[in-house]
């Protein structure tokens, strides 16, 4: 896959939040995405304490969830860990992982956050303005905003909401298990990104993309995969 390179990362956590008010405004969320027949799942894992990032993407087939490739990296970063600040860390690692994949994705879900975020530029925003590719975050938890609870069926959403703005989508993707919290990164719409998150579902809370990335990763960092 193509990199945009956007800015420089080797910046302080002040300089690192003035960025993101920056970038913030050049995110895209009002393009419908167009067919998608593949859509890749990136996540990252890393050892506490440890300086390496391990990145895995994994690039499955719609609609029938099958894998086409799978490409991981690992970078060390230097970055504190900080809430709000994590696609600093992140970024890097799965930028280099995307670098390595060969085919072309028509969007990416990514382990994060998108616009849900207190300057509205989460992890799937930042990679797609470097990548320009249509991105969103699939969340296992609420960084910011307020909501209801959705349905308990498989399918039901409630708007997660921060200063009168909808950011995001609380989605039931399982019967009776906790929801996921998606929101819109780049080139793409809520509607979209809601409509994607429910055709990966594989039967587990977590959608096939990110679910497989998840896994991946962790066989990088402990060695059971090669980079």
């Amino acid at each position: 896959m193509c990199i945009h390179p956007l800015h420089r990362w080797d910046l302080t956590p002040t300089e690192a939040v003035a960025l993101q008010r920056e970038l913030a405004g050049r995110v895209v969320t009002d393009t419908p995405l167009p067919p998608c027949s593949l859509i890749a799942g990136a996540d990252v894992s890393y050892n506490k304490y440890d300086p390496v990032i391990y990145a895995g993407v994994v690039v499955l087939r719609l609609p029938e969830l099958t894998v086409v490739e799978r490409r991981g990296a690992s970078v060390e970063c230097h970055f504190p860990y900080i809430t709000g600040l994590l696609s600093f860390r992140e970024a890097p690692a799965l930028l280099a992982a995307f670098a390595k994949v060969e085919s072309a994705p028509d969007a990416v879900m990514l382990d994060g956050h998108g616009i849900a975020h207190p300057r509205r530029l989460g992890l799937a925003c930042h990679v797609g303005l470097w990548l320009q590719v249509p991105c969103f975050g699939c969340a296992k938890s609420r960084l910011v905003g307020k909501y209801e609870e959705p349905g308990r069926e498989a399918g039901s959403w409630s708007p997660l909401t921060d200063r009168g703005q909808v950011i995001g989508r609380v989605v039931r993707t399982k019967t009776n298990v906790n929801p996921v919290f998606i929101s819109a990164g780049h080139k793409i719409t809520l509607d979209d990104a809601t409509r994607l998150t429910l055709a990966c579902r594989g039967g587990y809370r977590i959608p096939e993309p990110t679910r497989q990335a998840h896994n991946y990763v962790n066989a990088l960092r402990r060695g059971e995969e090669p980079i």
